[in-house]
């Protein structure tokens, strides 16, 4: 199998909502599946929508304000959970689809939140990615992953893996995906601005892969009305309506080749982009280039990454 149907489903999420935001999912993905895509993917927490107040809305980090522990406390309520019974649905389009689905959400473990970019695949448990560095405002709303979530879905047809916004740019963190070897890597965002863009293309050069650079579409009207949606609060209603402008965020996903080339753009809108993806091309490509193998040094450089689970207190039993 060298040709693969892809598809980035960038839509405006239901904000804060999440069951809400599931059902608009699984429409779209499923739109996209009866399209041909065996691969779609999601933009940054597609589930809950980007906290897009920490940048734009004045006083938002301020210690103790209202509006964001409002907020904080309803992304609590609204989180999905491991095992939660409200994503069935999408497991179930895969069963039954034999597609891949790479979706953000924002999950609830324990009393944190974390941002996990799930990958739904048929006949297996949900693939976590749980960002291990929230980038700078993000650090008052997520937990910070750990490495027991770095890790790939073996298709018949490649390995499909995921990175979440700014980890494109820890070098070691691409190292350990590039050993991994990815045919397909969804690069997840919230808007793929310009240098989101240049960081997508230069994943897919430097892993010899294809990457889609999946971003979202979201306005303050789609912020609150997802407040409204989970019964509203005055306090977070006022912080969100300080927010200056509508548009939050501006989609531009992009499906960039294992030479770094874009092979389809999206504009700032909603739409579905769609490509068929030629997979000789990357094992054509690592001719030149192979950055896990003979354009890497073992002898000089060496990582080491460790995949256990950090609870931060274990429970011995006699």
């Amino acid at each position: 199998m060298t040709k693969l149907n892809v598809a980035i489903c960038q839509a405006a999420p239901v904000p804060l909502a999440i069951s809400d935001g599931i059902d608009k999912a699984v429409r779209l993905a499923r739109e996209a599946v009866e399209g041909g895509a065996q691969v779609v993917a999601f933009g940054e927490t597609f589930l809950g929508g980007y906290p897009v107040w920490l940048d734009e809305a004045p006083g938002a980090a301020l210690w103790d304000h209202p509006g964001s522990k409002a907020l904080h406390r309803i992304l609590m309520e609204q989180a999905v959970v491991p095992g939660d019974e409200r994503l069935l649905p999408l497991q179930e389009l895969c069963d039954e689809s034999g597609a891949v689905i790479s979706i953000g959400a924002h999950e609830r473990v324990r009393q944190s939140l974390y941002n996990n970019q799930m990958t739904f695949r048929p006949g297996l448990p949900v693939l976590d990615h749980r960002k291990l560095v929230p980038t700078h405002g993000e650090r008052l709303v997520w937990m910070r992953g750990d490495g027991s979530t770095l890790g790939v879905h073996q298709a018949e047809w490649g390995n499909v893996g995921s990175l979440i916004c700014w980890e494109h740019w820890m070098p070691l963190a691409r190292a350990a995906m590039h050993n991994l070897g990815e045919s397909v890597h969804v690069a997840a965002w919230p808007t793929v601005r310009e240098s989101y863009a240049i960081a997508s293309r230069h994943y897919a050069m430097e892993g010899r892969c294809f990457v889609l650079a999946a971003g979202l579409v979201q306005t303050k009207d789609d912020v609150l009305d997802g407040l409204e949606r989970c019964g509203g609060s005055a306090e977070a209603q006022d912080l969100l309506e300080a927010i200056p402008g509508d548009v939050l965020n501006a989609g531009g996903s992009l499906i960039a080749a294992p030479d770094a080339g874009v092979i389809a753009q999206a504009g700032e809108g909603k739409e579905t982009l769609t490509a068929i993806l030629d997979l000789s091309a990357r094992d054509e490509g690592l001719a030149s280039l192979d950055t896990d193998g003979h354009y890497s040094r073992p002898d000089v450089f060496e990582l080491s990454v460790d995949t256990r689970a950090k609870d931060g207190v274990n429970w011995v039993h006699d």
